[in-house]
């Protein structure tokens, strides 16, 4: 590190973090330096499997990365995957990739159309930052108006993004040191607080589906005990997402049923109302879009649902919710299409005297012919009568 700080521009030396929380879970970690046009961070994520980085980067004039190098331990991967390399160089037009491990190398090149570049993970917020630093300073010099987009170009770090193309982004600038952020990997609009520097203060993901809240510290936290602890608690559960896929079996009679869905925790937040805004289509429950088979006819909620496949989704309300019954299936839960709607039918809602902390879909026979369709999360249960014709 002395070294990287030694061949950067002169300037002072700051030392800060960020912690990214989902509700009163910590999803990562970061402990960063910055001088002048290069910075060095050390960082661990769970987003979902465990990740521990260091990474080294140097900043063009525009604020988009010049050269990024990033170390990568995965503990949860295989023997020969668990340690990445990436070097990532960027010029005026083009960005070259390069990601090594014991398996081999992956290079990759694009055009960046002269766009500024920067980089993605999603819950690394230094790179965040600089993401939001960079679109400001385009939009100083070009004198935009509040309210106007900078567009962005960004690159996908992780294994999972190996064969993705470079990314687009927009950051919108706001009154009150804000600012406003979408790109490709992000369901909704995130926004960020800043000071007059450009330094990102907080983050909030409550309109997009990554429903964190980021806060800047003054004080860089101790990334590698913080690492040890998620660490060892991975390895101890076996559980690599945030929330795990469960599929629910079932039958009535003769009839046969299967849910198959995400089941999100609480972690401690309010549930309705807030991470499921009334009166809006929610994918009950996390990741995919829930999967509903029946091997019958039946009435759901007096809806007449054919036998075969269809997916679940919710509504919200008030006073009660709302089940919709779709007939495509294999979409991930950002992708609802009411064009595919076969009915939608109300729920019957109920408080439960014992919260539930992880979303719990389950389908209850009463006799033969009838039983219901229920959903419990914090403190509610609804309902939906299931006959079998």
């Amino acid at each position: 590190m002395l070294v990287l700080l030694a061949c950067g521009p002169a300037g002072p030396v700051e030392r800060y973090g960020f912690i990214a929380r989902l509700g009163n879970d910590t999803l990562s970690v970061e402990s960063v330096t910055r001088r002048g046009n290069r910075e060095t961070s050390d960082e661990v994520d769970r987003f979902p499997r465990v990740h521990v980085r260091h990474t080294e980067i140097e900043l063009g004039p525009d604020g988009g990365i010049r050269h990024l190098v990033m170390r990568i331990f995965t503990p949860s991967e295989p023997a020969n995957q668990r340690h990445r390399r990436v070097v990532v160089d960027v010029t005026t037009d083009s960005v070259h990739i390069s990601k090594r491990d014991s398996t081999g190398t992956v290079q990759r090149a694009f055009a960046t159309g002269g766009g500024t570049v920067e980089g993605h993970l999603p819950q690394m917020y230094s790179l965040y930052e600089l993401y939001f630093a960079a679109a400001l300073q385009r939009a100083a010099l070009s004198k935009q108006v509040t309210g106007d987009t900078e567009p962005m170009r960004q690159f996908y770090i992780d294994r999972e993004f190996d064969h993705f193309p470079l990314g687009h982004g927009v950051v919108r600038p706001l009154p009150g040191g804000r600012a406003e952020i979408v790109h490709d990997w992000l369901a909704g609009v995130g926004v960020a607080t800043l000071d007059s520097g450009d330094h990102l203060l907080s983050y909030s993901g409550a309109r997009t589906t990554y429903k964190v809240d980021v806060s800047r510290v003054t004080t860089p936290p101790d990334v590698q005990a913080v690492a040890a602890r998620l660490e060892a608690a991975e390895a101890k559960s076996g559980v690599t997402e945030l929330s795990v896929r469960d599929t629910v079996r079932a039958s009535i009679g003769t009839a046969t049923f299967t849910v198959d869905y995400g089941r999100p925790l609480v972690r401690g937040r309010v549930l309705l109302g807030n991470i499921l805004p009334y009166d809006y289509v929610w994918r009950t429950g996390a990741n995919a879009a829930t999967q509903f088979t029946t091997s019958a006819p039946l009435t759901l909620a007096g809806l007449r649902v054919p036998a075969g496949s269809y997916t679940l989704w919710t509504v919200p309300r008030a006073k009660g919710a709302d089940l919709i019954v779709n007939r495509e299936t294999g979409q991930w839960g950002t992708d609802y299409d009411d064009s595919h709607d076969l009915g939608t039918v109300p729920m019957t809602t109920e408080t439960l005297a014992t919260p539930v902390e992880k979303f719990t879909i389950a389908i209850v026979p009463t006799n033969a012919v009838r039983g219901a369709l229920t959903m419990e999360w914090g403190p509610f249960r609804w309902t939906a009568p299931i006959e079998v014709r």
